[in-house]
């Protein structure tokens, strides 16, 4: 019988990485000098995570999906999905600018033959004081606007910078031009793609003094000019109920924050559910199964799963991710 499964982080070496994902947690559990991303929650084929608890101990996560299909992952997802799991969550520190970049849609995936387009969202768990991001254009951006500023060298003129805040969330839908800014530590849910068109890396140059590939040209296809009226997404907190942050045909997130042992039915739900840990800790009961989660850890429910109890200890705030 399937039960909630925590797995083993997986660590990339950026060269824009930091010190936050081995201070912020409070586990000491990166290998890496400086850390740019934990992948948390993985089914990309060369990047998979592993279980960590309970007798799948040892498993990739597709592995549990091949074994289980639609027990794991419920019914209209297994028919979607069937061999890889479709949801990626990691961790970021960014310690300098990271590329600015954008992501295709599935259809300009497919049409390349390189897998899924890439919709992800960004939840903010810590921003040092000043700190900036990039999401989308400011003021109105066509294609022969964008290609004058991007020959000219002034990209940066025409693209939107955000302050970054604890508690703050940002859409990325596939073909928003974005980038994270230095001093911020956040929560990344996306779809199962490593696919990214870098446009700009900041004249950086690696440790042996080579310039990072960027692919300007694959991008212009894949950028989305329309302009949005926020690019900030807004919500109320609701202690003990959960707050709607994003929902897309791809993923929906909401925001939990709890301080009182809380119940969650999700027997009519037909999907897994994913928790992430954005601070505090708490104790996760299902059936005779209990999991302790903590800042930066991940645990996936099945799509089995029918009633949770939520025990805090004594307050944590997750994020709730399914497919709706």
């Amino acid at each position: 019988m399937l039960y909630p499964l925590k797995f083993k982080p997986v660590f990339k070496d950026k060269i824009w990485g930091g010190q936050k994902i081995k201070t912020s947690f409070g586990l000491d559990f990166s290998p890496l000098q400086n850390c740019g991303e934990v992948w948390a929650l993985s089914g990309v084929s060369d990047c998979q995570t592993i279980v960590s608890n309970g007798y799948l101990e040892g498993n990739e996560l597709n592995e549990v999906l091949d074994i289980y299909m639609d027990e794991l992952v419920g019914e209209r997802n297994y028919m979607q999905f069937p061999t890889e799991f479709p949801i990626l969550i990691k961790f970021i520190d960014a310690n300098d600018w990271l590329s600015i970049q954008v992501h295709p849609d599935d259809a300009l995936a497919a049409h390349r033959k390189i897998g899924r387009g890439k919709t992800e969202m960004w939840y903010i768990l810590e921003a040092d004081p000043g700190a900036e991001l990039i999401a989308g254009f400011t003021g109105n951006i066509n294609a022969a606007s964008y290609l004058e500023y991007h020959n000219q060298k002034k990209l940066k003129d025409a693209l939107n910078f955000e302050k970054a805040g604890k508690g703050d969330v940002f859409f990325i839908p596939s073909g928003r031009v974005h980038a994270l800014g230095p001093g911020i530590l956040l929560a990344e849910i996306q779809q199962t793609s490593d696919t990214t068109y870098r446009i700009y890396d900041w004249d950086r140059l690696d440790g042996e003094g080579k310039s990072r590939e960027l692919h300007a040209d694959l991008a212009l296809a894949a950028i989305d000019f329309r302009p949005v009226d926020s690019y900030r997404t807004t919500y109320r907190q609701n202690s003990n109920n959960p707050v709607a942050l994003v929902k897309c045909p791809f993923f929906t997130t909401n925001l939990l924050e709890i301080d009182s042992v809380t119940a969650q039915d999700y027997s009519e739900l037909d999907s897994f559910v994913i928790y992430i840990c954005v601070e505090g800790k708490a104790v996760i009961h299902s059936g005779e199964v209990a999991v302790s989660i903590i800042k930066g850890e991940v645990v996936l429910l099945p799509a089995t799963t029918e009633l949770v109890s939520l025990i805090p200890e004594p307050c944590f705030k997750v994020l709730e991710v399914y497919i709706p």
